[in-house]
């Protein structure tokens, strides 16, 4: 594991015209609400997974079963179209991403469930499971290219032909109101976690792709905790879009070979997500792939079976020397708060 410090806030270049991640959970809250499916996550007192991490205790938010869609992604586009409904811009509306996993199915049913269309351009690599779950969505599937970012390029370039909303997880210049909003949905599981822990956590661990959750989390964290828990955020090091731009200063595609933590497999961050850490994260940590299968085992031995991209905030905890946990404060008495942000067979 590589572990970068972060003196708060990071001087990142590029970001003035980039706005920072909301912290409107009540908005959020109270719209996700009316959702008749929408019921809070448990949070999870993991002893085993704290006895291996020699902590004091683990605490897991577990966000497998959010909705029904098994990943907390349903928080996220879902929310941005039932935005649209309240001010009657959805209805006929065709919403395009790329997708790489859930966020796609969080597009595809938010459409399907508020009277909207959804297309979703999937790269070559994605399993054709995948693709199945998202037509039963009702989205229109598209392959294209070998990577995300490939489908990217191709989701943004048949918005622009076709007059489609394009609803992407990620932000960039000119690009910035609907992640915005998108990542104000995330504020929900922070919020119910906020208001489920016990006493305030010591340390949070938060995964990241592109970053939506972890700056979501991470900015809700500080207004409710202030600078008192050390938030560390895990990245593949095959992908480390956010540690590699706060290492350079500024929004730094990243370079690599195809990560098995797929849903975390993103070479470039949002910027909102950039902007928002580089003032909120302690450091930022990358795990190998072997580390990131540990994690996955022992979130499973633990009865919290996900898949190595869920469980990449207990597999960066697992994975630190003991050098490393001095290092960042851990000890026998800490208490750490981690998201598993997906299910097993997503």
């Amino acid at each position: 594991m590589e572990i970068l410090h972060n003196t708060r806030p990071a001087d990142v270049t590029g970001l003035d015209d980039i706005p920072m991640p909301s912290v409107d959970a009540k908005a959020a809250q109270t719209l996700v609400a009316r959702c008749p499916v929408a019921a809070q996550t448990p949070l999870s007192d993991a002893e085993a997974i704290a006895v291996e991490a020699g902590v004091a205790q683990v605490w897991v938010k577990d966000e497998r079963g959010r909705m029904g869609l098994g990943s907390f992604k349903a928080l996220g586009a879902a929310y941005v179209i039932a935005c649209d409904k309240e001010r009657g811009d959805h209805r006929g509306r065709t919403y395009v991403t790329a997708s790489a996993g859930n966020h796609g199915m969080s597009v595809a049913a938010g459409a399907q469930a508020f009277g909207a269309k959804s297309v979703v351009y999937i790269a070559e690599t994605v399993p054709q499971s995948f693709a199945t779950r998202l037509a039963d969505q009702g989205a229109q599937v598209v392959r294209e290219g070998a990577t995300y970012e490939d489908s990217l390029m191709a989701a943004e370039n048949a918005a622009e032909a076709n007059g489609w909303a394009l609803l992407s997880d990620g932000s960039w210049p000119g690009y910035t109101d609907r992640p915005h909003r998108l990542m104000e949905g995330y504020l929900v599981l922070m919020a119910e976690a906020i208001a489920q822990m016990p006493a305030p956590p010591t340390h949070i661990f938060l995964q990241a792709g592109v970053g939506g959750l972890a700056a979501a989390c991470a900015a809700l964290a500080r207004q409710a905790w202030g600078d008192g828990p050390c938030i560390i955020v895990v990245e593949p090091d095959a992908a480390p879009a956010l540690h590699g731009s706060i290492k350079a200063g500024a929004p730094t595609l990243s370079t690599g070979p195809v990560s098995d933590m797929g849903r975390l497999d993103c070479k470039m961050p949002s910027l909102i997500a950039l902007k928002g850490l580089a003032r909120d994260a302690d450091a930022f940590a990358l795990i190998t792939e072997e580390e990131g299968q540990a994690g996955a085992g022992t979130a499973m031995v633990a009865g919290l079976a996900s898949t190595p991209s869920g469980a990449a905030g207990i597999a960066g905890l697992l994975a630190l020397s003991v050098a490393q946990k001095a290092d960042l404060g851990i000890s026998a008495h800490s208490i750490i708060l981690t998201v598993l942000s997906e299910g097993p067979a997503i």
